[in-house]
């Protein structure tokens, strides 16, 4: 299978790109992959270094709003999987404009090309923040969507034009939703790694509001097995949700970080509410368990500890990017 990877050089892409060329991917044997990634700030070329001399990997530098490149990209592969956006919600709400330009109109440029070139499966990496927040229960793929922020906004409305592309231009398309992903090689941003390097360093870290809003959080393996299996066995124009089933507070999560790195609750500092923080998510993974035989494999205890390991033992990975994106 020939695969091109947009945002490959990120956390999760890069993630998938390694199990993949490492032949990690039930369903998915003897693979090429070419990633493009623009290589922003959250873009990491050392994230594919341990395939980096792999021949079945070609390397690009570009943006997937480059109309020509990415119809030079696009003609030979049998499928594209679409990681590549802006991610971070408080980014977003500092300054809306990179989210709707790299998520909505580079998107829509992807879906372009894939119809002109007749590309075989597009697989759309997207996000559960799309649903807004849920009191009880747990999303359904068919749930409205009902974002709250810039960043889970541009994120429903590429889902929404890449499903109108599956049924316009009968492209194939899937999507893919998932919940909070954690691992090694996430951007120092996000809350467990920005937790963890903080501690680690002798910093304190910052909780929002009364620390009770909740997440479901997927190790970055699991959320990659989801998506081979979507993008191998998934059905054209669904929808599938992807999640971790392990639900905790922000306050529980930060608890079990402190302990992790040996620390107590003097190291934590509680800040004002983010604008519009959503209190819960939560997906319901019946459908992609029933169709597909998806179940998170990583147990979150272990996921954890694996991944607060990789981040004492890893310092020179992510010491550079905090320095650079001045965390």
């Amino acid at each position: 299978m020939r695969i091109l990877v947009t945002g490959g050089a990120g956390f999760i892409g890069s993630h998938f790109v390694r199990s993949v060329l490492q032949g990690e991917r039930d369903g998915i044997s003897d693979a090429s992959v070419t990633v493009l990634d623009k290589l922003t700030y959250s873009g990491n070329r050392a994230n594919l270094d341990p395939v980096a001399s792999h021949p079945g990997l070609t390397f690009v530098e570009g943006d997937i709003c480059d109309e020509a490149l990415v119809d030079e990209l696009v003609p030979g592969h049998d499928a594209i999987v679409h990681f590549a956006a802006e991610s971070h919600v408080d980014r977003s709400i500092a300054g809306a404009k990179p989210f709707v330009v790299t998520n909505v109109l580079g998107t829509q440029t992807l879906l372009d090309a894939a119809v002109r070139h007749r590309t075989g499966r597009f697989l759309h990496v997207s996000t559960d923040e799309v649903y807004g927040s849920i009191e009880s229960g747990s999303w359904s793929e068919d749930w409205p969507l009902a974002p709250n922020s810039p960043y889970s906004a541009s994120k429903a409305s590429s889902d929404l034009l890449a499903l109108a592309y599956s049924r316009t231009h009968h492209l194939d398309v899937v999507v893919t939703r998932c919940s909070n992903n954690y691992g090694p090689y996430q951007f120092p941003e996000k809350v467990i790694p920005l937790f963890v390097t903080n501690l680690i360093d002798g910093r304190n870290v910052p909780l929002y509001g009364d620390g009770g809003n909740i997440r479901d959080w997927l190790h970055v393996d699991d959320h990659c097995h989801g998506i081979a299996l979507a993008l191998t066995r998934g059905r054209a124009g669904e929808v599938y949700n992807i999640g971790g089933g392990t639900e905790l507070t922000n306050k529980e999560l930060t608890g079990l970080l402190l302990d992790a790195c040996g620390v107590g609750w003097e190291r934590v500092d509680y800040v004002e509410d983010r604008k519009a923080h959503d209190r819960r998510y939560s997906v319901d993974i019946t459908k992609i368990s029933k169709e597909l035989g998806y179940q998170p494999r990583v147990p979150f205890e272990t996921g954890l500890a694996d991944t607060v390991r990789w981040y004492v033992e890893n310092r020179s990975w992510w010491e550079p990017l905090r320095e650079k994106a001045g965390l």
